[in-house]
């Protein structure tokens, strides 16, 4: 089983490549310059995202936004901090799975609550196209959320059946 201190470490690395990505991006690539990877199918970009994922709140003036986003944050973190603490081993499902998908998520959440706190607004630098669609830019910390949600749905799921069979 995964210990309390390899969960936590998994969300600092996530944390500390997040805001290594970032800063890199920050320092090495202007604002809205573009850098085709794959053409048609992935770029690296500069943008900076003060709404929350794919842009929404992103035009949004107003005192209650940052409030908003700052607040939803800290909740999240907080309750997937206890339950990376506090959750015995024996009630996850999906074993080491899911305290894997947890501190992907804690850290994830940490790099991007980071961002707003310190500047307002997140760095965003990752961009994908499928075929025409062009997929809201993203960052590190975006996508261990993502992968770390997914991990969550799929260990339920499983248990779900499980418990059911």
């Amino acid at each position: 089983m995964i210990s309390r201190a390899a969960r936590f470490a998994i969300a600092a690395m996530v944390f500390a490549g997040d805001r290594l990505s970032k800063h890199w991006i920050e320092q090495n690539v202007s604002g809205w310059d573009t850098f085709v990877v794959i053409p048609n199918v992935f770029n690296i970009v500069h943008a900076q995202n003060r709404g929350a994922a794919f842009g929404l709140f992103n035009q949004t003036d107003g005192w209650w936004r940052p409030l908003f986003l700052i607040g939803v944050s800290t909740l999240v973190l907080a309750f997937v901090g206890v339950q990376l603490w506090r959750m015995p081993r024996s009630a996850w499902p999906g074993g080491n799975l899911t305290p894997v998908a947890l501190a992907l998520v804690l850290g994830g959440a940490s790099g991007n609550l980071f961002d707003r706190l310190w500047r307002g607004s997140v760095t965003d630098f990752l961009q994908v196209f499928i075929g025409s669609f062009e997929w809201p830019s993203f960052n590190l910390a975006d996508s261990a959320i993502s992968i770390g949600a997914c991990l969550l749905v799929l260990t339920m799921a499983k248990a779900s059946r499980q418990a059911a069979a």
